[in-house]
């Protein structure tokens, strides 16, 4: 895996991840906000 803390795209939104002991974490507020387009995502 290539350890690359930098933004991932997903249909057209940013979604932060850093890699850590060779696994990926992404941004569980960015991936809602990805998924449901709501305006305030962490309310979820």
């Amino acid at each position: 895996m290539n350890p690359d803390n930098s933004l991932a795209v997903f249909q057209g939104n940013d979604i932060r991840r850093i890699w850590h002991n060779d696994e990926g974490y992404f941004s569980v507020v960015d991936v809602i906000h990805a998924l449901t387009d709501s305006t305030n995502p962490r309310n979820y």
